[in-house]
């Protein structure tokens, strides 16, 4: 796959992880819980995911059971506990502090991909990092003005959505190099609703499922905000580098201030608009240091 179509894959992910407060919010407001709404999206994602599969060509479910360790890695140790770090921390503390915090992810995935993958730390990549982060915080509205406090069990769980969300680029990496991109991405979720289910207490709220609206946003949930993002961040992440993809993903926090400000009509203030900026200008940085580096990704990691 060309270099540019893979960042475009991961651009097009991360957008629709964007909109993914549409979904998730209204789910609350219907009366689900954090954790069962991790349940919903890993269940609904894995049901849309292996019904395309089987359709498109069902020998992309056969894995080694021995390889089952790559989806514990992807699929519980980071889906699930990033999400259910994430949600938590927006019970914590809010959604601005939790969302910069997740974004704290591009830094793990670099000194990671620097140690596991041998990629290289080059300047342009430190500066694209900085850049995105200061870039996140204007867009959530954290700097230049911090009034908000953070407690040390928010701030915990803050980064922990940050270092799990970081592990699935570096676990997908792993089986990337032996499965087809569609396996992973249905081996993943279908080892989250394993693992999440029976602690969800889903079965409580049953009565809650005969509601039509409910429906509409588990497929947006499912479908939308989950299976198609994954999948396109999960094939373009077999092209380029962990720790690039991961920068380009902080696309995701400027969408979802976007969806903000055209669907729930909230303004958007200077420092917001200069984040946006800056979150792009990252972008622009990466996709030239993938140029450059090509040569290397190809000597240091094996393809598909």
């Amino acid at each position: 796959m060309d270099n540019k179509l893979a960042l475009l894959l991961i651009g097009a992910g991360a957008s629709l992880w964007g909109i993914i407060s549409l979904f998730v919010t209204s789910l609350y407001e219907m009366g689900f819980s954090p954790i069962q709404v991790v349940t919903i999206r890993a269940l609904s994602a894995t049901l849309f995911l292996v019904l395309y599969i089987i359709f498109k060509n069902r020998q992309l479910l056969k894995i080694k059971a021995a390889d089952s360790k790559y989806f514990i890695g992807t699929g519980i140790f980071s889906f699930v506990l990033f999400n259910w770090c994430m949600f938590s921390a927006i019970k914590e503390t809010s959604i601005s502090v939790a969302t910069i915090l997740l974004y704290t992810a591009p830094a793990f995935v670099t000194i990671f991909s620097r140690f596991i993958f041998k990629e290289l730390l080059t300047t342009r990549k430190v500066l694209a990092l900085l850049i995105t982060f200061i870039g996140c915080s204007f867009v959530v509205g954290i700097l230049p003005n911090t009034t908000e406090s953070i407690s040390l069990y928010g701030l915990i769980l803050g980064l922990g959505s940050g270092l799990f969300y970081a592990l699935y680029s570096i676990f997908g990496k792993f089986a990337l190099r032996k499965y087809n991109s569609l396996t992973v991405t249905a081996y993943t979720f279908l080892f989250a609703a394993i693992a999440v289910t029976p602690f969800s207490g889903l079965w409580l709220v049953l009565p809650l499922f005969s509601d039509i609206k409910v429906w509409v946003y588990i497929i947006g949930l499912g479908f939308l905000s989950t299976m198609l993002p994954f999948i396109f961040y999960t094939k373009g992440l077999n092209t380029i580098e962990s720790s690039q993809a991961s920068i380009i993903a902080t696309i995701e926090p400027v969408v979802a201030s976007l969806v903000g400000f055209l669907i729930f009509h909230e303004k958007l203030n200077v420092w917001q608009y200069l984040g946006i900026f800056l979150v792009i200008a990252a972008v622009v940085i990466v996709q030239e240091t993938s140029k450059k580096t090509k040569k290397s990704v190809i000597s240091n990691e094996l393809s598909i």
